[in-house]
């Protein structure tokens, strides 16, 4: 079984975020870089739990950006994973990535591609979808719950008010959340085992980016916390209706 984990990227959520070139571009002097939560706690840890069912497992790990992202893909190695392949390109658009990651696995005949479920900093939760389409693939969203039976993976995942249960026949793309794994720390072995792992640099395919970035805006910062006292219900519910607008 060949097993493809998807990685990414990420400032870390307690970094500052600002923009430059009049918002056009995100300003990443200072900022702490990490992989993507979503693909590193789940999708990753649990391709690593599969692998060390099946030794005969294969399991490689893609990223799509460039030589800054060789530190994250090492990482990624040291908790696991045979290699990694890392797309030269660098793009915000979904369907160009997803595009790169899809030629990347036509040529390596991946029966599981594990993505995590979104990037904490776009937040699209597009391209697992898209790569699973590029590839004329099964896809299953927000998995909380993953089992392989042979050729036959059981997949509990999230839906409105409940749980819905799928099984499908490999080969699937699955996009992974909270539940589908535990967190892994890498450990001395693991770090120093991922300083040699190969680590494959490829060209980007002839792809066109169907979307671009306009420009970013931050949240308008917050008011401050008005304190009605606990007898005073009268202004409360003018507080409520007038500003608030909640009733």
């Amino acid at each position: 079984m060949k097993i493809l984990v998807c990685i990414s990227k990420t400032p870390d959520t307690t970094s500052k975020i600002a923009f430059k070139e009049g918002n056009t571009k995100f300003e990443e002097n200072g900022v702490q870089w990490i992989i993507n939560p979503y693909d590193e706690w789940y999708a990753l840890v649990r391709a690593i739990e599969l692998k060390e069912k099946d030794a005969s497992a294969v399991l490689h790990l893609i990223t799509v950006g460039g030589a800054d992202c060789d530190p994250i893909i090492r990482k990624s190695l040291a908790l696991g994973g045979d290699e990694a392949i890392r797309v030269n390109a660098e793009s915000s658009d979904s369907f160009y990535i997803a595009s790169q990651i899809a030629e990347v696995a036509k040529q390596g005949g991946y029966d599981l591609i594990f993505t995590g479920k979104e990037t904490i900093d776009y937040n699209g939760s597009s391209i697992g979808g898209m790569v699973a389409e590029l590839l004329n693939m099964p896809y299953v969203s927000l998995a909380t719950k993953f089992e392989l039976a042979g050729t036959t993976a059981t997949i509990d995942r999230e839906i409105e008010g409940g749980e819905e249960v799928c099984e499908v026949t490999l080969p699937v793309v699955v996009s992974c959340q909270k539940g589908v794994a535990e967190q892994r720390i890498p450990n001395m072995r693991g770090i120093m085992a991922a300083r040699t792992k190969p680590l494959k640099v490829v060209e980007p395919a002839a792809v066109e980016a169907l979307t671009n970035i306009v420009s970013f805006e931050l949240p308008a910062p917050k008011a401050g916390v008005k304190l009605v006292a606990a007898d005073n219900v009268a202004e409360l519910v003018r507080l409520l209706h007038e500003e608030a607008k909640a009733i």
